[in-house]
């Protein structure tokens, strides 16, 4: 026997107190440990308290690190046990291979272990950090104190995950004694993005860089760095580097989202990269395949593992074995004020909806996908396609340009209002031919350059330099991507995302529409929007392939009550009403509210509410309606009944404040007001209508009718309209949007600019007015529909030649109107032609009567008589 042949040596059947040992571990001389070996198949954990006792009562002439020996293996040809009498609990777990000596001599030295360091971190400094941070970090150190293998947190895009694990990183490699952390990311873009905040990170308390205290390294082909203390890489590399395979950038690049399912990837061990290479590995927002075909690669490092995820799956949830340390959802982060929230914008499309037909006959362009040479065959037999064949196996490029042309056309009158300039734009294709032609196409739709719209995927040149142009620069406008950044990477500008390919993953599309959440301020947008006129306040999700339709887990708008305007949702918490969807649609009104306001207006709501901000109510609001916050506030045992009770109780009393406070409801309704400056009315786009041939124009006008037929004795307006003698009365601004957004529920899915659309189309050229694309075009639609007007025109021109009649009677009564008076009457003339409707309260707050002076230069104008105008004009022109 020579315990010197090298620094570890294990010596077979050596004789202890208790009998002879199965290998008794020497390092550096001296005794460290026992391996106790068993046939594959016997479980090892029972064997492990026989290994404890060779441990106690050494011989006096052994040399040891110290009595009772420190380390102890469980081993067969399969499975090896181990545990560190260091460790704060000595607890046995499994590795892929045994520790190298050099390894064991480093932690014998060190006189401690890992796992006991982590149970005396140094109180977390917050300064600088989110709540949300500090929550998660905070609990991700409480759960590697009881020494839990595995842990995830839940932060939702844009909530800083990639700030968080580098302060983290800091903390275990300072305070905890940390060698090496292996952080995993998704695709190799977002590598370099890592590495970049990583660079930029500054460490609390120390005036450095992260980069000035550890060296950073991004694994490659050269393998990995001694040195280094964060390594940051795909694990297709890692899996390379153990299997000692070539690997090139692009094989990184791709998401593993939608991979198809592969075989699991098996490991071996390899001595250049060994298990304890890493203490801990932080994976992410890794698809579920890292927890699938690729496990055996985290699995073979003796790491601690931390999965980062937005989106957690029922995957990544039992690869993590339930340990949810924290959770930071994307509604709360919009009641924060870190990301804002979307909007769903559907364009349908004749050929999207139902694929085509290409007839016999016709000469046809074929080209190749790997060359894209182009030839052209004339076709023996018609070529019929479904909306799923579309950019697949047709190209249909008439189909991608009435979705240009119609997100061109809407972008300054139904989503950015006022905006002149094209925001900035991020569009999904399916593949790289797909993105190619929409680039080509939307240059050509917008009448611009080539700067104006690039595609940006792996086969671009230089894709890392247009993501900066993009993230940074005025052009482009519009980028074009299959799926590089479809993860991870941050363009804090982005206003519109536009899918023009579905997606089977659930995951994928919670994280390509993560893309567009990140908050931005008014100085930022502004330097490569020109034309914003406010802080980035939300996204608009332009869906023109049914994507938000055949998804079913995503994330929900905050918003699920958005047709109850601000005044009537506080009305209903007036009247008692608690239920959860007013409860979120609620908290999300108030967080959007309190961005929009100034110091004094959030004094003002403070003092009103009984020292409660916006920010306060919309947490509680939300707290309220999160299961997990319920289940905690439920007595034993949280049945489904009992967490009901406690929720409707937390919903009544978040409400409270404001159910029993009219003066601070009365406050948040003015200074609502006050602060919209621009009105945001989304309604489904009328592509299928500017598409119709007769026989669907004939559907849409007889789909109207049945709806006006169901519903006549139902709906308010339409009771009006139909001059059913129990409910006249004057149609109102309520009632009109009541009918709107009947028409818009399924199964009648009617938009007025597409019934408008189809009466033209059928009246062989007698229509000849468009819509004015303002609410009351619905009741100029139902007249018409039912006979009571000859011709289909804007209620404008009906209102006109009426509002000329009654300035006739008035002068025949004796009441002659000077120009003051004339100005204001034309004003609530236009007013009715878009509202149907008019108070004294208008004449106060909207901007057509407020520059005339408001109520007070209404009255002035017309003195007593203000209140019979108001009463007999709306009558006379909207009758």
């Amino acid at each position: 026997m020579s315990v010197g042949a090298g620094l570890g040596v294990a010596v077979r059947e050596y004789p202890l107190a208790t009998g002879p040992c199965d290998y008794l571990l020497f390092v550096d001389r001296k005794a460290c440990g026992v391996i106790e070996a068993k046939p594959e198949g016997v479980t090892l954990s029972g064997v492990a308290e026989q290994a404890s006792r060779y441990q106690h009562q050494l011989p006096a002439h052994l040399s040891a690190w110290g009595d009772p020996l420190r380390f102890d293996y469980e081993a067969s040809a399969s499975e090896i046990l181990f545990s560190d009498r260091a460790d704060a609990a000595q607890r046995s777990r499994y590795l892929f291979g045994f520790h190298r000596p050099e390894t064991l001599h480093e932690w014998l030295k060190s006189g401690s272990s890992l796992r006991a360091r982590l149970t005396t971190l140094p109180p977390l400094i917050a300064e600088g950090l989110r709540d949300c941070q500090v929550e998660a970090i905070t609990a991700l150190e409480a759960s590697l104190a009881e020494g839990k293998p595995r842990a995830l947190v839940q932060m939702t895009m844009g909530a800083g995950k990639t700030f968080t694990a580098a302060t983290q990183a800091y903390r275990l490699l300072a305070h905890g004694g940390a060698k090496r952390i292996l952080f995993l990311v998704d695709r190799n873009n977002l590598g370099r993005q890592t590495l970049k905040e990583f660079q930029a990170y500054r460490p609390p308390g120390t005036g450095r860089l992260f980069t000035e205290l550890y060296n950073v390294q991004r694994l490659g082909p050269a393998g990995l760095d001694p040195n280094a203390s964060v390594v940051i890489s795909t694990i297709q590399r890692v899996y390379a580097q153990l299997a000692e395979e070539e690997l090139s950038e692009e094989d990184e690049e791709a998401s593993g989202y939608e991979a198809d399912a592969a075989p699991a990837k098996q490991v071996v061990y390899n001595a250049a990269l060994p298990p304890e290479t890493f203490d801990f590995v932080i994976v992410d927002e890794c698809h579920r395949s890292i927890y699938g075909n690729w496990r055996q690669v985290l699995e073979y490092f003796d790491a601690f593992t931390i999965g980062l995820t937005a989106t957690p799956s029922v995957h990544t949830l039992g690869y993590f074995q339930k340990n949810l340390v924290a959770e930071y959802p994307y509604e709360r982060s919009v009641i924060d004020g870190v990301n804002v929230p979307f909007e769903v914008f559907r364009i349908r499309t004749e050929i999207g909806e139902r694929g085509g037909k290409i007839d016999a006959g016709y000469t046809v362009a074929r080209r190749d996908r790997h060359t894209r040479r182009q030839r052209y065959e004339e076709l023996s037999e018609d070529v019929v396609y479904s909306a799923t064949d579309l950019d697949r196996s047709v190209i249909a490029p008439n189909q991608i340009r009435l979705i240009l042309q119609t997100f061109r056309d809407t972008l300054p009158t139904e989503l950015f209002p006022g905006r002149t300039e094209v925001p900035k734009t991020l569009i999904f294709a399916k593949d790289d031919h797909h993105a190619e032609e929409i680039v080509h196409i939307a240059r050509e739709v917008f009448g611009k350059g080539n700067d104006f719209a690039k595609k940006i995927t792996y086969a671009a040149d230089d894709p890392e330099k247009l993501i900066a142009e993009f993230r940074n620069s005025y052009n482009p406008r519009i980028a074009v991507t299959v799926d590089m950044i479809a993860t991870g990477t941050d363009i804090k500008p982005l206003e519109v995302l536009i899918f023009l390919r579905d997606v089977r993953s659930s995951l994928y599309f919670e994280q390509m529409k993560g893309r567009g959440v990140r908050s931005l301020g008014f100085a930022d947008l502004k330097t490569v929007t020109p034309d914003a006129r406010d802080k980035k306040e939300r996204f608009v999700l332009i869906d023109a392939v049914g994507v938000t339709e055949t998804v079913k887990q995503v994330a929900k708008p905050l918003e699920r009550k958005r047709d109850i305007g601000f005044e009537k949702l506080l009305e209903h918490v007036a009247s008692g009403r608690a239920d959860a969807d007013l409860v979120s649609t609620l908290a999300g009104r108030l967080a959007s509210l309190a961005k929009k306001l100034a110091p004094e207006d959030h004094a003002e709501i403070e003092a009103a509410s009984g020292g409660q901000t916006l920010h306060d109510m919309a947490s509680r609001l939300l707290d309220s309606i999160d299961n997990d916050k319920v289940e905690a506030e439920t007595p034993p045992p949280a049945t489904d009944e009992a967490m009901e009770q406690t929720g409707q109780r937390m919903r009544e009393e978040a409400l409270r404040v404001l159910a029993d406070g009219p003066k601070l409801r009365r406050l948040l309704v003015d200074l609502k007001k006050q602060s919209e400056l621009y009105i945001d009315e989304f309604t489904r786009d009328a592509v299928i209508a500017t598409g119709f041939d007769e026989k669907a124009a004939r559907e849409t006008v007889a789909k109207f009718s049945d709806f006006l037929d169901q519903h006549q004795d139902e709906l308010t307006a339409l009771t009006i309209l139909y001059g059913k003698p129990a409910r006249l009365a004057r149609l109102t601004y309520e009632s009109i949007e009541e009918l709107r957004h009947a028409l818009a529920k399924p199964p009648w899915l009617l938009e007025p600019v597409s019934i408008w659309a189809a009466y033209k189309r059928l009246s062989e050229g007698k229509i000849t007015a468009d819509p004015a694309r303002v609410l009351t075009d619905i009741v100029a639609l139902v007249r018409y529909a039912l006979g009571q007007r000859d011709t289909l025109q804007p209620l404008s021109a009906d209102m006109a030649g009426r509002f000329n009649l009654w300035l006739g009677r008035e002068k025949t009564a004796g009441r002659d109107y000077g120009p003051e008076q004339l100005g204001w009457l034309e004003a609530i003339r236009d007013h009715l032609a878009a509202n149907i409707d008019l108070s004294l309260r208008d004449l106060q707050e909207q901007p057509g009567f407020v520059e005339r002076g408001g109520v007070i230069a209404a009255r002035r104008a017309f003195g007593d008589r203000l209140n019979t105008i108001i009463e007999e004009l709306p009558e006379a022109l909207v009758a």
